[in-house]
């Protein structure tokens, strides 16, 4: 089957997301061998698809259509594969390569994950870089255990919100970090206490309500502004896991790293193929499936046409807290 593909397309990078001029060609697709072709009922619009657009990462393709994160059905494919109902994301797909702000999109079989009935494809277009993020995170550092103690900075974040989310599934404790008071927005399998980072000393009361001994582990979200703070709450052998950074150069102190036999993971999950990003999501699949995870919700004000692609980058651009979603259909 080949079918023309209505797409946004970047045609070069711009300096800032208010400079974007996308626009919508149709293009030919047809699958490979091993590949589906997916008609997509939604995408989602991420950061790192506004930091790709505006020259912030070098390895980005132009022109291209972006796009990592995406639900639909499959209008073709290997035998039984056709009209069942998936969703997926990847680091390569709107980067390197065409990605998902498309009305059909070509991607290996392996790629994909079943979408649960419960889910509705905004839903399920909203999962991907956020839960994915996470998990490579948990999984690289440790899947926690129960009983242990996970603390997650930047936690109303939706990186921040997706940890919460697998940890508490796990059965772990969760403490949260805000810059400001606010609870914690998203949703958990237990109880999440939160510290506000503006009135407390974080370490130390994270030392406070662990009985002294810190946490085993520590998502950090937003980089170098709690790398110290962060540092300073890791219980023995604590692990710190990093996902971003506003300052690249940080200081710490070693003699407290290794004698706290400390280790610290680097996530970056553009370096994930689709088929390795599937399996990720495929480790959460049956938390999706059993409602012990819960996709975020998604506000109408934040659902666009293809058409209104550029105001879409620019509201997450904005660091908006909404989940955007570009609805090909709408």
């Amino acid at each position: 089957m080949t079918v023309q593909a209505r797409c946004v397309r970047l045609p070069s990078k711009v300096a800032d997301a208010a400079s974007l001029a996308p626009v919508i060609e149709t293009r030919a697709l047809s699958r490979g061998e091993k590949d589906l072709l997916i008609e997509i009922k939604a995408a989602a619009v991420n950061p790192s698809d506004v930091k790709a657009a505006t020259g912030l990462m070098p390895y980005a393709v132009f022109p291209r259509t972006p796009g990592r994160d995406y639900a639909g059905v499959v209008v073709d494919g290997p035998t039984g594969w056709i009209g069942r109902e998936v969703f997926g994301s990847s680091g390569d797909l709107g980067i390197r390569r065409d990605g998902t702000h498309a009305t059909h999109l070509v991607v290996e079989a392996d790629a994909v994950v079943e979408k649960p009935n419960s889910i509705s494809w905004e839903e399920a277009a909203g999962i991907g870089v956020p839960f994915v993020t996470a998990m490579e995170g948990l999984r690289r550092a440790g899947i926690p255990k129960a009983g242990e103690t996970v603390l997650v900075m930047g936690v109303n974040g939706k990186v921040g919100q997706a940890a919460v989310q697998i940890a508490s599934w796990h059965g772990a404790r969760v403490i949260g970090i805000v810059r400001k008071a606010e609870p914690y927005e998203g949703h958990a399998s237990s109880k999440v206490e939160v510290i506000d980072a503006s009135e407390t000393d974080v370490a130390a009361r994270v030392r406070e309500l662990t009985s002294g001994k810190g946490a085993d582990i520590v998502f950090n979200t937003v980089g170098d502004p709690y790398f110290q703070a962060a540092h300073q709450s890791l219980a023995l052998r604590g692990r710190q896991i990093l996902i971003a950074a506003v300052d690249r150069i940080v200081q710490f102190n070693i003699l407290e790293f290794y004698r706290g036999q400390h280790t610290y993971v680097g996530i970056d999950t553009l370096g994930l193929s689709s088929v390795a990003t599937g399996a990720v999501l495929r480790e959460l699949g049956p938390g999706f499936a059993d409602g012990l995870l819960k996709p975020f919700p998604i506000k109408p004000s934040a659902v666009y046409p293809l058409e209104q692609a550029k105001a879409a980058f620019i509201a997450v651009a904005g660091s908006s807290r909404d989940r955007v979603i570009l609805r090909p259909s709408a």
